[in-house]
């Protein structure tokens, strides 16, 4: 019997051996490309071809953790627009309080991993209508065409605000409560209350601090009282604290959402006919009325663009004018453009492309979108998928990234 073991055993060691020389000599076949070559080609490719990268080997998968790939990907990658889509009526059960919607292979639903996350009993968990989930999708440009994307996540609330490929939710399974998610590496994690307050009587901002280099939720809301007050959490201390308040008058309304550029978060505080735009300093936390060169309409915005603020009014019927604000020193703004392709007055700027610097516009009548390009001086209209047409108020400029927080 002793002999037998024995001839097992070396048997067995024989096999695992013969097994190492046969991968040592696999690996001597394969070309070394050195780690900076690799990261140099990995960097190159979408977020969803880099998850499929994560699984090839223990090395990519570093190299596409680090901090330094994150932040190099995160600068290269170009704007999408982010947005929820609405289930089918098919995929609804007759029972939606209780039953929850074919998901696909892959799929992630935020409730479900919240409760999970807060490890509630299946037994105590609250009773979900599924019926108002949505997915939330992405939009690409490329080639005159806009391609929809699916990160298979399955949500109930709204989408507050994106920053650097993080977005801010809403919490259904918690009134008044907020989550962060990075939709490609689906971490999330749910915030602490802050002021409750109607979500017509608010506005949230989500900006990284150039200074710090921490992730900040500013909090703007109205009071019974219509005074206007602001609070903000840094995702660091997880501490809402309130800040200095805007003047009174400064702001009519909170339906304009802000935006993040030069340091600053900027909020359009009139429905029409706005003179200025209210600016508030991540660092200084204060706020400050910046005066527009010109009146803002119902189809003008403020957008980001190659660091900039970017202003874009309508002139006349046919014209579009763009002006730029490099910072908030003086305040002046250099008219940098003008558009005058066509009738355009109920042309609403959504986002500039970070790569080409072209602006995506929708066309307030039908929701058909558009893109002005800059090199070609054209405004040509952009082929979308059927049933994909929706209100310029549900689009976020969104990034795909790895970024963590």
């Amino acid at each position: 019997m002793g002999s037998k073991g024995k001839n097992l055993a070396r048997l067995v060691e024989e096999k695992a051996c013969s097994k190492k020389l046969q991968q040592e000599e696999e690996q001597r076949r394969i070309p070394y490309l050195p780690k900076d070559c690799i990261a140099n080609i990995l960097i190159r490719l979408p977020h969803n071809s880099l998850l499929r990268s994560m699984l090839v080997c223990k090395s990519w998968r570093n190299i596409i953790k680090s901090l330094n790939f994150v932040h190099d990907h995160l600068h290269r990658s170009d704007t999408v627009l982010i947005f929820r889509s609405w289930l089918p009526r098919s995929h609804n059960y007759y029972s939606s309080l209780t039953s929850r919607p074919n998901e696909s292979p892959n799929s992630f639903s935020i409730e479900a991993n919240y409760m999970q996350s807060q490890n509630i009993p299946i037994l105590t968990r609250p009773i979900i209508n599924y019926s108002s989930a949505s997915y939330v999708k992405f939009m690409e440009f490329s080639n005159g065409k806009c391609k929809e994307g699916d990160y298979k996540i399955s949500c109930l609330g709204m989408i507050r605000a994106t920053c650097d490929g993080l977005i801010l939710l809403d919490n259904r399974m918690k009134k008044g409560g907020l989550i962060v998610l990075n939709p490609v590496t689906r971490k999330l994690d749910p915030l602490p209350l802050g002021t409750l307050c109607p979500s017509h009587n608010e506005s949230y901002g989500f900006a990284l601090s150039k200074v710090s280099g921490v992730y900040k939720v500013v909090h703007l809301f109205r009071d019974e009282l219509d005074f206007f007050h602001c609070e903000i959490l840094s995702l660091g201390t997880r501490v809402w604290r309130p800040v200095y308040d805007p003047e009174p008058g400064l702001f009519g309304w909170l339906g304009c959402r802000p935006v993040f550029a030069i340091g600053s978060l900027h909020w359009v505080p009139f429905v029409d006919h706005s003179d200025y735009i209210v600016s508030m300093e991540l660092n200084s936390q204060k706020f400050q009325k910046v005066s527009l060169p010109t009146s803002c309409t119902t189809h003008d915005r403020i957008l980001e663009m190659h660091g900039s603020l970017c202003f874009i009014a309508h002139e006349e019927m046919t014209q579009i004018n763009i002006w730029m604000l490099e910072g908030l020193s003086g305040h002046v703004w250099k008219q940098t453009f003008s558009i005058t392709t066509g009738c355009m007055f109920d042309m609403v700027p959504l986002l500039s492309l970070k790569t080409s610097g072209d602006i995506i516009f929708e066309r307030d009548e039908d929701y058909s979108l558009y893109r002005y390009h800059f090199e070609l001086k054209e405004m040509r209209r952009i082929e979308v998928q059927e049933n994909c047409a929706m209100s310029s108020d549900s689009y976020f400029a969104h990034v795909n990234s790895f970024i963590s927080w």
